[in-house]
């Protein structure tokens, strides 16, 4: 029996990106100490008064279906924040809740592609990006973005790519690079989809981590909150990864069509988790500046390391949880570069062409260790970046 092509080309016939990821969790099974500065992952667990107010929602009931679209009380929290913090009238009707933001990303997709349409993401992009694209029957094209321009995507970068294109996907503060978009970026992401009768679709997960500069949704700007669907969701910034909770905010129209895909597909998503997560935004700011605060330190280590020194530079690390390298200097790939420091520093690190051929030369560091081992890590990476300096 065979497969569909669909599921068989989600990663596009060939690697995933992930095999130095894979060569250092083989290690540690192996009973090797290896320091991971890997994945977008939170060295503290969910802060515990979500967990009490998990376990009382659920031991009061909430355990069997919940509202498809999602509890009233999260959807109007949604609502709320997102009109707080943008200036954009949201309500309930404009938002859905998904089963994590990759849920939502791939919903988004569904709602403005059809099969066969092509569908634009930047390059440097978070790596389930082109295969979420594929995953909705849309064709996935890199809108390549350059280390000259802090990998921010121009207007002129998009619509010498857009040709025929449906939507775009943009992501700000940027996984992987840490960039925060600028005032002029999202300006001319707006620009050209307008101009070019596009969808926009905004990833907004990281939106409560800036380190430097101000985060400017798109849908904020003329003409934009009708084609605009921004996703958010409650792992980065409350450290609720595995609670697998996010949104889809757009038209209300866009989400009534939406509510019916889930209805098809997820089902929801558990009513214990949506009231966790309720409790967790009526919390406010100051949970999520708790939350934050480690990666806004470390950032601070990291650029007095870098500081230090020429053989490695530090691309604009201004939101999010990761450092961007530039070890082109050392006349390694990111990928060389990666492998040799897991190999003989046992610190695993992602290459830059995990994430497309735009980072190529880079390396991408999570700061997800504690502080003073976080440090000592990025001294090391920079050690040997010296070392094997032609």
């Amino acid at each position: 029996m065979d497969l569909s092509k669909r599921i068989q080309g989600l990663t596009g016939g060939g690697s995933d990106g992930w095999d130095v990821f894979y060569k250092a969790r083989r290690m540690v099974a192996d009973g090797t100490d290896v320091i991971e500065l890997t994945i977008g992952e939170h060295d503290i667990r969910t802060h515990q008064s979500i967990l009490d107010a998990m376990h009382r929602s659920a031991s009061g009931g909430h355990t069997g279906y919940a509202m498809v679209p999602g509890t009233d009380a999260l959807r109007d929290a949604v609502a709320e924040r997102l009109t707080t913090r943008t200036g954009v009238p949201t309500t309930r009707d404009n938002v859905l809740i998904t089963p994590g933001g990759q849920s939502a990303l791939f919903a988004a997709h569904s709602a403005v592609c059809d099969e066969g349409d092509v569908a634009l993401f930047c390059d440097p992009y978070y790596a389930t990006y082109p295969g979420t694209l594929r995953g909705v029957g849309a064709i996935p094209r890199a809108v390549p973005c350059h280390p000259e321009n802090a990998f921010e995507p121009s207007y002129a970068d998009i619509t010498d790519n857009c040709a025929g294109a449906k939507s775009l996907l943009v992501n700000t503060p940027n996984n992987p690079t840490g960039v925060v978009y600028s005032k002029d970026t999202v300006e001319g992401i707006a620009r050209a989809c307008r101009d070019n009768d596009m969808w926009c679709i905004s990833d907004e997960v990281y939106d409560t981590q800036i380190w430097d500069g101000t985060h400017i949704s798109p849908r904020t700007l003329d003409g934009m909150a009708e084609r605009t669907l921004v996703i958010g969701s409650m792992s980065k910034s409350h450290a609720m990864t595995g609670s697998r909770v996010g949104w889809v905010v757009g038209p209300k129209e866009v989400i009534t069509h939406l509510v019916t895909l889930a209805t098809h597909t997820t089902y929801g998503v558990p009513g214990y988790i949506q009231d966790a997560a309720t409790f967790a935004l009526g919390e406010g700011t100051a949970l999520e500046q708790d939350v934050g605060a480690p990666f806004e330190r470390r950032r601070a280590l990291g650029k007095a390391v870098i500081a230090k020194q020429n053989a490695v530079s530090l691309v604009p690390s201004s939101g999010a949880m990761y450092m961007m390298l530039d070890i082109r200097n050392t006349g390694l790939s990111g990928e060389d570069f990666a492998d040799k420091l897991l190999d003989t520093h046992h610190i695993a690190v992602m290459p830059g062409e995990s994430f497309g051929s735009s980072a190529a030369g880079h390396v991408r560091v999570a700061m997800t260790v504690e502080d003073a081992a976080f440090e000592t890590a990025l001294q090391s990476i920079v050690d040997f970046a010296k070392e094997i300096e032609p």
